[in-house]
């Protein structure tokens, strides 16, 4: 089985009406750091969440300064363009303390326009006896049924999930017959992602304008190259002024992790002439986190000023900053010359069956006590780790079960190890390996 598609789904509302308490509620303590990935800090934009046997990220789509109605309004609509953007259902939250109030109404227009399903949220209902009344003025909104829930004491909840999942794209149905290879193009502003894409479809498809606001959904641009169909999805389309900062930062985020969920293979594009950035490592984390094939695209390498080391040098920088993605493959290109790129399609084919790839459950053992023979597993307080057996459960990033004895004793670096191996037989090139570690009882 292949990994389906999370989809996402994101929080507007005006401040105080409860969204970052629902958001804890949700993503409970997920949100904790991965241990074993130095250098991802994880920003509080977006969580996964599991309700039933539906898993979806979860994005806030920001903070409001509660500074005066015509700001609030503006940057409640700012939240809903985000929402809009890039969400498969929206969760509208509003307050039955403070009853219907006008920017509600007015952000209500706007997400009922987007055609996208939306779930009324009322919040801060502590007791249905004594609100539930006063629920019923939202239905005023005209976005339908409203939902009464409490965030704080997690009541009506489950109920308010159980709608949103059912809106949810029917994932067995949309991805089965689309086997082309789905292409995410990712990085900070003005590192060259439309020139790229522009330069790989070999013609201007994508306008980019310079009008302020303007935005634009993620574009999909089916390709076909040497017979073979790719699909580039794309997030740039950020073009707005006098933003601030803060705000395209986390924009920028929410696109690269609704681009990034859709596809197979993540390129991550790296300006030359500023070397690896604190906010590239938070965009490659993302592809790491969610398991995808990454190819990291040095652009505008022609004009760097070479000797016979620059390649070498600017490789290793990037491997110590991007130490937890060992398996990227790393290329050098120039949009703006063409330079390399046939070589970049060549790149994703590889990656892109390498995520894919199947290894039978016999060689894996082969490989795995051949490992074991030649490095002897770690013990502690005289018990040993010992490794049973080893098998492939899935794709895209190719996932193993390994069953020991006892999971305490099989450290991190161990795992590192037999992945290794596994690395050394099969290449693997460009693609994360997942390891899930079970216990099985010594008299099996």
């Amino acid at each position: 089985m292949s990994k389906k598609r999370r989809p996402i789904v994101a929080v507007v509302g005006r401040p105080n009406v409860g969204k970052s308490t629902l958001f804890n509620a949700l993503a409970g303590q997920r949100i904790s750091i991965v241990k074993d990935t130095p250098g991802i800090t994880r920003d509080r934009i977006y969580a996964d969440v599991t309700w039933l046997d539906k898993a979806f990220t979860l994005i806030d789509t920001g903070g409001i300064e509660p500074d005066s109605q015509d700001v609030i309004l503006s940057q409640m609509r700012e939240q809903a363009q985000i929402a809009m953007d890039t969400a498969d259902v929206i969760i509208f939250m509003v307050d039955v303390k403070q009853g219907l109030v006008d920017a509600d109404g007015k952000v209500a227009d706007m997400l009922r326009r987007s055609h996208k399903p939306v779930i009324l949220a009322v919040n801060k209902v502590d007791n249905f006896e004594k609100y539930m009344a006063d629920t019923y003025e939202f239905y005023n909104l005209g976005i339908g049924e409203p939902h009464p829930v409490s965030a704080a004491n997690q009541l009506g909840i489950g109920d308010m999930l159980d709608e949103v999942v059912s809106h949810f794209p029917d994932a067995d149905n949309a991805d089965e017959e689309d086997e082309r290879i789905k292409v995410a193009i990712v990085g900070k502003p003005n590192v060259g992602k439309s020139s790229l894409i522009n330069k790989m479809i070999g013609e201007n498809r994508l306008i980019v304008s310079d009008i302020a606001g303007t935005t634009r959904d993620a574009v999909d641009t089916p390709v076909t190259y040497h017979g073979k169909e790719y699909v580039f999805i794309d997030t740039a389309g950020l073009r707005r002024k006098n933003k601030i900062k803060e705000e395209l930062e986390r924009y920028m985020i929410v696109r690269t992790v609704s681009a990034v969920e859709r596809a197979d293979v993540v390129i991550l594009m790296i300006d030359a002439n500023e070397g690896v950035t604190g906010q590239d490592a938070k965009i490659a984390g993302i592809a790491h986190e969610r398991g995808k094939a990454v190819i990291i695209a040095v652009n505008k390498w022609d004009a760097i000023e070479k000797d016979n080391k620059t390649v070498n040098q600017y490789t290793s920088k990037i491997r110590e900053i991007l130490s937890y993605m060992p398996y990227a493959e790393i290329t050098f290109i120039s949009a703006l010359t063409g330079q390399r790129l046939s070589k970049l399609y060549e790149l994703i084919d590889t990656v892109s069956e390498n995520h894919a790839m199947r290894v039978s459950t016999g060689v894996l053992n082969e490989i795995m006590s051949e490992a074991v023979a030649l490095q002897q597993p770690p013990s502690d307080k005289g018990k040993r780790l010992r490794l049973y057996y080893i098998t492939q459960v899935s794709v895209k990033p190719p996932t193993f079960v390994i069953f020991v004895n006892d999971k305490e004793l099989m450290h991190f670096s161990y795992t590192r190890y037999i992945e290794n191996k596994i690395r050394e037989a099969f290449g693997f090139k460009g693609t994360p390996l997942k390891f899930i570690i079970r216990e099985r009882k010594e008299n099996k």
